[in-house]
């Protein structure tokens, strides 16, 4: 098969698809590989390194969409991109579509068959394809949160550890999924208090066994959030709903009781966010600020890391993109329902029953393989 790579065209977004020891293990296989010449460079991989694996280069991302019958990013296409899919075309990204209809439409009107890997899912219910990136994501969370609790980015003046006689800061996780466990972690290893707010009592359970009496654990209701907001210098938002829209579970009216110069880092602005007052903000501009509390809402966390992210993803995606390109797309979705859950638009229909409800538009009971 035919697999192409083009550079990443949204804002500050360095990672790339594949790394060069991926192409050279489909190379191995078989197949052929196209990169778009520099698509590495902001991940710290040449184009040498690439035609050392056996890839082609080609100067634009056109000769990609033109040539290749798979297409691997990592995020969703834009509206240049989108136009250059074609009908039977297959892309395999990030996709979060549930939060974003005019993407929605537009790759319907494609003709492509769409799969998103944040909705890859193993029959325990594991996310493989969007672990890593929350994996990362979730460590970035507390960093990023310290550095505008900084008064000189408009913060409280906080430092997450506190210091002899003074007291920590305290954070508040929503959600003790992938994001949320490992945003604890960190924030715990800078030496913060933390609360964690989940409505699974046995997540709960699990985040009390890894941590033990170092955190605080609650059960999630309007209620809970609402008090823990009033003492609590740094959110993070890490609910998620599996291929449907974040819960809202902060509200505007719970912002006005937050403290002035607090922070909050909702790690699920890809999905729409956690709170009411969030929206997409990229890494040249990260925050803005609603009734005195910071908002750092960019959907592209893991591309500030990006070679990290980038060998992260890499190694995830690779059985899949093997499974595709080695039996097709149709046989390799039949033979496997853990990838066949990530398709989500096939030559112009929508499959997914969460993007559907999201959006108000039709489901499509079409079985494609």
């Amino acid at each position: 098969m035919l697999i192409g790579v083009p550079k990443e065209l949204k804002s500050n977004e360095y990672r790339v698809g594949l790394t060069p020891d991926v192409t050279t293990e489909l190379r191995r296989q078989g197949h052929q590989v196209l990169i778009e010449s520099g698509a590495g460079l902001g991940s710290g991989f040449s184009d040498d390194a690439y035609v050392s694996g056996g890839a082609r280069l080609v100067a634009t991302a056109a000769e990609i969409f033109n040539e290749a019958e798979l297409i691997v990013k990592v995020k969703e296409p834009l509206d240049l991109e989108i136009k250059q899919l074609r009908p039977g075309q297959v892309l395999f990204t990030y996709l979060h579509l549930a939060a974003n209809l005019d993407l929605t439409r537009g790759l319907m009107a494609s003709g492509a068959h769409c799969i998103a890997y944040e909705t890859v899912r193993m029959p325990g219910g594991e996310l493989p394809l969007l672990a890593p990136m929350s994996e990362i994501a979730g460590r970035l969370a507390p960093q990023m949160g310290a550095r505008f609790l900084e008064k000189e980015n408009g913060g409280r003046g906080i430092l997450l550890a506190g210091a002899p006689g003074t007291p920590p800061a305290q954070v508040l996780v929503l959600g003790s999924g992938n994001v949320g466990l490992q945003s604890t972690a960190i924030a715990l290893g800078m030496g913060a208090r933390v609360l964690v707010a989940d409505h699974n009592l046995e997540a709960l359970r699990r985040a009390e066994l890894r941590f033990g009496f170092r955190i605080q654990t609650l059960f999630a209701t309007y209620q809970t959030i609402s008090e823990a907001l009033t003492t609590t210098d740094l959110v993070i938002c890490a609910a998620l709903t599996v291929g449907a829209k974040a819960p809202k579970l902060i509200t505007r009216s719970m912002l006005q009781t937050m403290l002035a110069g607090s922070v909050i880092v909702d790690v699920a602005i890809d999905q729409g966010g956690c709170c009411e007052t969030s929206h997409p903000t990229s890494h040249s501009q990260p925050v803005y600020t609603v009734d005195g509390v910071i908002h750092y809402c960019v959907t592209n966390m893991p591309g500030i890391v990006p070679r990290t992210s980038t060998i992260a993803l890499s190694n995830a995606t690779l059985p899949f993109i093997i499974a595709l390109a080695n039996k097709g797309w149709r046989k390799a979705l039949r033979e496997d329902p853990s990838l066949s859950s990530g398709l989500e638009i096939t030559a112009g229909n929508l499959i997914s029953a969460p993007v559907a409800t999201a959006h108000g538009l039709p489901l499509s009971n079409l079985t494609p393989f």
